[in-house]
């Protein structure tokens, strides 16, 4: 099973697109905060969460690392820049693969950076290649997670470490019924079918039946709400214009703003850290 087409469409949407480069640009993921930032200080707060997962890899430089789901590649530069790792990013969408070699060349990293059109699910790399492999809020856009799992599992070293920023949620029958309706929805609308079976805990069994020897869960959500809610009053206005128009389908973005703000109760933002 496969929802590659699925996610490809989300990404190319106008609104996906739009949101993304206006805001971001380009960069897909949130950011930390600390308690004296500004919440709209989103470029300090997107590197230090991307500082985030470069100790979090704890790698030397010279590491050979798999950025699963690498986007325009901004994290990848980063981590090389900043932390001298040698990343190889994968994406199913050619125009971030483009845009990510173009960015490398750009800040002068493309000896440490290399980018593929691929499917994280299928992975074409040799076993035992990588140091470390990560994802940056990605798995939760896998159709089936232990077949991502269990390729990286392959593709790493022995020893090898895995990290991964992802979401997790409340299960379904201990949310009032309407944060249970959006979550379905969103996770439908948004290609997010692991975010949708990624109740708490489940993440980390599945990570563990893979073969993978668990070494923590953290919840950064507090460190990441100012940016979650800086997007969800942006977006306040136009997912109410959205709604009374009757097109909910196609806001998803400004829907998933102020709705995951709004039961930002039931879900976290969390780091999983494993080893091979």
């Amino acid at each position: 099973m496969s929802n590659v087409r699925e996610v490809i469409r989300y990404y190319r949407q106008p609104g996906s697109q739009l949101g993304y480069r206006l805001f971001l640009n380009g960069t897909k993921h949130f950011g930390f905060y600390r308690e004296t930032d500004s919440p709209w200080a989103w470029s300090k707060a997107l590197r230090r969460m991307e500082d985030r997962m470069g100790r979090a890899l704890a790698q030397p430089p010279g590491a050979r690392v798999l950025d699963a789901g690498c986007g325009v590649g901004d994290v990848a530069s980063r981590l090389a820049g900043r932390f001298g790792l040698r990343v190889h990013g994968v994406d199913v969408l050619d125009t971030h693969v483009a845009q990510a070699r173009r960015r490398a060349r750009r800040r002068g990293l493309d000896h440490l950076l290399t980018f593929s059109h691929s499917d994280y699910a299928a992975l074409d790399f040799p076993d035992e290649s990588f140091d470390a492999v990560y994802t940056m809020e990605t798995l939760v856009h896998a159709a089936e997670a232990e077949e991502v799992l269990r390729q990286f599992h392959r593709v790493l070293k022995p020893g090898g470490r895995l990290v991964m920023f992802e979401y997790a949620r409340e299960a379904a029958a201990r949310m009032p019924a309407p944060a249970a309706d959006v979550f379905r929805q969103l996770n439908d609308w948004a290609a997010m079918p692991s975010f949708q079976r990624f109740t708490y805990g489940t993440l980390e069994r599945l990570t563990a039946d893979t073969g993978f020897t668990v070494r923590g869960v953290e919840d950064i959500s507090r460190d990441m709400w100012p940016m979650l809610r800086c997007f969800a009053v942006i977006g306040a206005l136009p997912y109410a214009a959205c709604r009374t128009v009757g097109v909910r389908r196609h806001s998803v973005n400004t829907m998933s703003a102020v709705e995951f703000w709004r039961h930002r109760a039931f879900w976290r933002y969390e780091i999983h850290t494993a080893e091979k």
